[in-house]
Order: structure tokens, then C-alpha cells, then sequence
């Protein structure tokens, strides 16, 4: 490591921005009794519904839990086919799975590595019933594209926007083009609740069936059933599951969301830094930013490991966290994973994008809490790792 000087601390990939105000929150909710699904999960829900201009939100436990529940009320069934990108985290994929669906992969660009819209028509066949655009990075989904294939075949739109809070396509937040869309407040994202997730959707029939499906298949939760005035009578109208979300972490998401936007401007003045140092490193390709109108909130800084780098991505991310640098994979093409990849051996070889890409990403730090520092102490030691050895 000659002329390079390694920082004594671990630079995380990611780091959730944790302040005093959360941190008080959540000791007033603990001092309230009241930690279960209540007051705060209900602001929480109404505050979320206004900033992103969908008039009906339903916390939930997990944005997979919103998947799963998403895709039931949507009227999924044992060999209904749903196309989907490969490159998403295994929850996109899995929840179509597990309900019996048959995912249909659909290759994505090479530059942005979002879903290619001009291979969704080789994609359709008698029995697809939806899509699942994933938003991905931060960036959204050319979603006019999407919308006029499904729209001219009958077909449903669910939206996975759980890199998307403060995400905007042509003027209006991502997650509702169509029926439905989830969002997730796992630590990583742009704001957190600890865990938790979030479905979204303008159609009031839809999110009542969602609400019975969230807790037990109750018709009617009112959160103060317990309370002085309520009544502990309920009314299960169909098997419902245990989703639902706690004020607990409502306490953490309603702060964090009145911040979201300021976190989204650090994370953007970050990666713009980030965009300008690497221009000079020609081994390592960052994302492209999609061309169209849409506001990106740089959820993530991924960068492609070149062949002119002379070390594959698993190499690459050793020697940075020999240097002290943490550093993700987002993500692993799915249909390579082992269940996917033994189950439909006909998209092995077929995404040859997807699969490119999936040898090559790899996610840099970036967090709000990092200074302009850390960045230039990231891509010398990214210069550093690439001289290693030569």
C-alpha cells in the first residue's frame, strides 16, 4: 500500500442517520405503554400518505411482508406468470414464488441497470397477469413504457419501490402508476423505522382487503380497541397474517421522514463527488443516470468492476476492506441464485446483461453521516486496490 495511508477506522457501506429526536421518540413511546401498532403508526401512516400523494398507505412489518399481501389482494394464483428484473433483492422474486406465481425475467439496460422496456413484449404470454418494475438505486423506472405495455394487455402494475422514498418520475413520486407499490424502511434505505415497510395505493376496495389481509383478516383495527371507550370485539372476515407495523417504529419513521429530503440532498452532493473523482478512474463504471425526467435520490452509489481492472468484483471488495472500506452487491442476478437457477434453467444464459452486470456491482459507502473526506478517502483507496499487484 505505498503512498497510500490507511484510516484507522472502518468506513461502513451504510450507516442509518440516528438523532437525538428519534432516539427521543422511542423513549417516549416506551414510557407511553402503548409499543404495539397505535397513535404513532397511524400518524406515521397519514404523514407518509402526504408526502407522497397516495391517499391510502398501510405500514406494515416489511416491505416482503407488502409483496406478499400486495400480491394476494391482487389476485395472484398457482401459475399466473409476473415479469420482473433479475436484478432486485430476492423478496421481489421470492414472494411471487411462494404464492405459486411463475416469475418471467426481463433483461435490464447496461448502463443504469434498470428493467429494458423493449423486451417486456417478448415477455408476455397468455398466462402473465402483472409486472413488478423495481426502482432501482434510487433512480425510477420509465414507467410511460411500463404502463402502455400493461395497459394494452389488461396486465396490472405493482411497483417495487423500496430504494424509492423521495423518488420522482416526471413530476410525481414513484410507487402508484397503477394499482399498487411498497416501499421499505429497512436500516440501508433513506429513512428507517428499524425494519419496516410500507404499501401505497389510490384504490380504497384494494386497501380495505389489504388492512384484513395485514392483521388476522380483522374488518375493522382500531388501534384502541384496549382503550378506555373501545371494545375488544372483533370480526375476521378472511385468514389474514401478522404484519402489522409498531409505533415503536413509527417513533423512528416520523422523524425520519420529516427528514427524508434532506438526507436524499446530502446523499445526492455525496455522489455527485463520487461521479467527478471516478471520471478519472476508468477501471470502475459508475450507474448511469436514466436520461428521462425523474428526481434521483441516489439510494445507492453502484459502480461495475471493469475487465480492464484486471481483478474480478471479489477481489476488488477484499482489497477495499483491507483498506478499511465496507462496500455491498446490489444484487446477485436472481435466476443465478441456486433455487432459481435449478428450478428454471431456461434464464441461465438467456439475460446476458443481467448476468454481466451481476459478476461486476459492487456498492460504495454512502450515507448521509459521511463527510466529503470519506469519499476521496474511498476512491484513493479504490486507486490504491487497483495498483495492487502491478
Amino acid at each position: 500500500m505505498q503512498g497510500f495511508s490507511k484510516r484507522a477506522d472502518f468506513l461502513p457501506f451504510s450507516r442509518p442517520t440516528i438523532r437525538q429526536v428519534e432516539i427521543d421518540e422511542v423513549v417516549a413511546t416506551l414510557q407511553s405503554g402503548w409499543i404495539t401498532t397505535g397513535p404513532r403508526a397511524e400518524r406515521f401512516e397519514k404523514e407518509f400518505a402526504a408526502y407522497t400523494g397516495f391517499p391510502h398507505v398501510l405500514a406494515l412489518s416489511s416491505a416482503t411482508a407488502g409483496l406478499h399481501i400486495g400480491l394476494l389482494a391482487l389476485g395472484l394464483r398457482p401459475g399466473d406468470e409476473v415479469i420482473t428484473t433479475p436484478i432486485t433483492w430476492a423478496a421481489t422474486v421470492n414472494m411471487i414464488e411462494a404464492l405459486g406465481g411463475v416469475p418471467v425475467f426481463v433483461d435490464v439496460r447496461r448502463d443504469d441497470l434498470q428493467m429494458d422496456p423493449r423486451h417486456l413484449a417478448a415477455a408476455l404470454t397468455p398466462r402473465t397477469v402483472g409486472i413488478i418494475p423495481v426502482h432501482y438505486a434510487g433512480a425510477a423506472c420509465n414507467m410511460d413504457l411500463i404502463s402502455k405495455v400493461a395497459c394494452a394487455k389488461g396486465l396490472w402494475v405493482f411497483e417495487d419501490a423500496a430504494h424509492g422514498v423521495g423518488t420522482r418520475y416526471k413530476g410525481r413520486h414513484v410507487g402508484c402508476d397503477d394499482r399498487l407499490g411498497v416501499f421499505s424502511f429497512h436500516p440501508i434505505k433513506n429513512m428507517t423505522t428499524g425494519e419496516g415497510g410500507a404499501l401505497v395505493t389510490r384504490d380504497e376496495d384494494l386497501a380495505r382487503h389489504l388492512r384484513a389481509l395485514r392483521f388476522h383478516g380483522l374488518e375493522k383495527q382500531a388501534w384502541n380497541r384496549y382503550a378506555e371507550g373501545g371494545t375488544p370485539q372483533v370480526e375476521v372476515i378472511l385468514p389474514g397474517f401478522k404484519y402489522n407495523f409498531m409505533d415503536l417504529q413509527a417513533a423512528l419513521g416520523i422523524h425520519q421522514l420529516a427528514s427524508v429530503d434532506e438526507f436524499n440532498a446530502r446523499r445526492r452532493e455525496l455522489a455527485d463527488l463520487y461521479d467527478r473523482l471516478l471520471a478519472e478512474v476508468p477501471e470502475i463504471e459508475p450507474l448511469a443516470l436514466p436520461a428521462y425526467d425523474h428526481f434521483h435520490t441516489r439510494h445507492l452509489y453502484v459502480v461495475k468492476v471493469l475487465e480492464s481492472a484486471g481483478i474480478d468484483r471479489d477481489t476488488f471488495i477484499a482489497r477495499l476492506r483491507a483498506r478499511n472500506v465496507g462496500t455491498g452487491i446490489h444484487f446477485r442476478a436472481v435466476h443465478t441464485q441456486p433455487y432459481y437457477a435449478q428450478k428454471y434453467p431456461r434464464w441461465l444464459g438467456a439475460l446476458p446483461v443481467s448476468e454481466w452486470a451481476s459478476e461486476r456491482l459492487c456498492s460504495l459507502p454512502l450515507f448521509p453521516l459521511m463527510s466529503e473526506d470519506d469519499v476521496q478517502y474511498v476512491v484513493a483507496a479504490i486507486r490504491d486496490a487497483l495498483r495492487e499487484g502491478k
